[in-house]
């Protein structure tokens, strides 16, 4: 993954995450974008077990999503991902739903997090940062 080039895994709707409508409901995404965080974190070789244990922990402060089209039983779909820094102690991640074949966007969103350790907030381990900071930069925009 080059420097300022998003991350993206690719998913599956399964019939139970559906609603009685028959489209994913709207907490799964929230699932399919912690989901998505936590791969391209691994693929930084940032390990969230690890950092616990040095004692730091990421957590989600803020969470904007917009739905804008529903997924539905068997859609394939890339969750795309890219990170950047908000002040001294938080990173977004800019993340959206694309539905395959199409790459329509059914989701966006963004996810705030911070770093705490024992219930205080922290600055992140210098480690962190800069494995965040060098896989992030600016991806390319969200699209509207």
């Amino acid at each position: 993954m080059a420097n300022g080039e998003a991350f993206e895994i690719e998913l599956e709707v399964r019939d139970y995450e559906c609603d009685l409508q028959g489209i994913v409901n709207n907490a799964v995404y929230q699932h399919y974008l912690e989901h998505a965080r936590h791969r391209f974190l691994r693929a930084l070789g940032l390990d969230f077990a690890e950092l616990h244990e040095r004692g730091a922990d990421a957590v989600v402060h803020r969470v904007e999503l917009d739905y804008r089209m529903p997924l539905r039983s068997g859609d394939r779909f890339i969750v795309r991902s890219s990170v950047r820094r908000q002040g001294i102690m938080r990173f977004v991640f800019e993340q959206e739903v694309l539905r395959l074949p199409d790459r329509d966007q059914a989701a966006r969103g963004l996810v705030t997090a911070a770093f705490m350790s024992g219930g205080r907030p922290i600055r992140p381990p210098a480690d962190v940062a800069a494995a965040l900071e060098g896989a992030g930069g600016r991806a390319p925009p969200l699209t509207s």
